[in-house]
């Protein structure tokens, strides 16, 4: 993202200030969202995930890649541009799928992005996507579903000019006429939005029970700008997670706190954070979301490189670890892998070491 709340610089030095061993190292895990790009100034590819897993010590057997307009086409329609991610992640698929690099499955799951907004001129496009991850679950291919961002604030800080946005384009005509081919062609909806938009996404989520969502980062927390200032803010957020709790066909992913849009600060720390200090900051927003949606609607995901910027792999997992270590083996397994895995349609593969 690009916003002005949005930005974020990985540093190595300040996070290796804050070294930790994985807690709970035999417990599997399954890395529900994270990104790949080479953009000017920062290169997140393969390996340098792969880095962030060996350096961890916790045992990720899998991940699924979202969307993030990395390696778009540069010829050819525009509406076909996004096709040249999931070409480019089925390609990191691949190389990790080899076994040479691990026994870790790096974007077995793929989410890529489609302009909804065309109506029913989506749907060559949404067939094209599907090609490129080599087919769905069903044909033994990768590719699972679509986010198509839906951010939108007054705040005009917090807009991606990327993902052009309005406050009422999901209820629009030519985005329900798109978002039909999602149920029509068994295709998920990853949900980027603010936590304001919640209610009125849990509304689309009521009008298409047979599209499966997952609501991304908690929610859209944002507590910067003049979200900052909001004193009911806390409530509002907890009201639109309620209305999508409500609604059988929507999951959630615990991540994305680490953005600077949390308005947690941590950036700005002497030193990257440790575990302790994230539980004790994330702790009522994770628990909140699990018991709203129950373990088994629960998805952890790292939100790399993105929340790279505020804290290391090891650290971040260890702290969702902290906040959940009193729930049952059962709803661990729920939260770390087999939301994910069953979701997505993502198998568990053998121990990663």
């Amino acid at each position: 993202m690009t916003g002005k709340s949005t930005q974020f610089t990985i540093r190595p030095d300040w996070l290796a200030l804050t070294p930790e061993p994985a807690l709970d190292p035999d417990q599997p895990v399954i890395d529900a969202h994270h990104h790949l790009y080479d953009r000017p100034g920062l290169r997140y590819l393969l390996p340098d995930y792969l880095a962030d897993l060996a350096g961890c010590g916790h045992d990720l057997r899998a991940s699924v890649a979202v969307q993030a307009r990395a390696m778009l086409r540069a010829e050819g329609p525009p509406e076909m541009q996004a096709v040249g991610e999931t070409e480019f992640l089925n390609g990191a698929a691949a190389m990790s799928a080899s076994g040479i690099y691990g026994r870790a499955r790096i974007c077995a799951g793929i989410v890529g992005f489609a302009n909804l907004m065309l109506g029913d001129a989506v749907l060559p496009v949404l067939e094209r996507q599907i090609a490129a991850g080599g087919g769905l679950a069903a044909d033994g291919g990768r590719f699972r579903g679509i986010r198509m961002p839906l951010a939108w604030d007054a705040d005009a800080g917090l807009l991606n000019p990327a993902y052009p946005s309005t406050a009422d384009m999901i209820d629009s005509a030519a985005f329900r006429a798109g978002f039909a081919h999602l149920a029509r062609l068994g295709l998920s909806f990853d949900i980027w939005a603010y936590y304001p938009q919640l209610p009125r996404i849990a509304r689309l989520a009521r009008d298409f029970p047979s599209v499966r969502f997952v609501l991304d980062h908690c929610g859209g927390l944002v507590r910067v700008g003049a979200h900052a200032q909001r004193p009911d803010l806390p409530e509002a957020w907890r009201a639109g997670i309620d209305a999508l709790a409500a609604c059988p066909n929507v999951c959630v992913k615990l991540s994305g706190l680490g953005m600077e849009l949390s308005g947690f600060g941590l950036s700005a720390l002497e030193r990257a954070p440790d575990s302790t200090h994230l539980a004790r900051l994330w702790q009522p927003w994770l628990t909140y979301c699990a018991e709203a949606f129950g373990a088994d609607r629960c998805m952890w995901g790292s939100n790399f490189p993105v929340d790279k910027g505020s804290h290391s792999l090891a650290v971040g997992l260890n702290a969702v670890k902290r906040i959940f270590r009193d729930a049952s083996t059962d709803e661990r397994d729920a939260i770390f892998w087999r939301t994910a895995s069953r979701f997505y349609d993502v198998a568990l593969p053998r121990r990663a070491r």
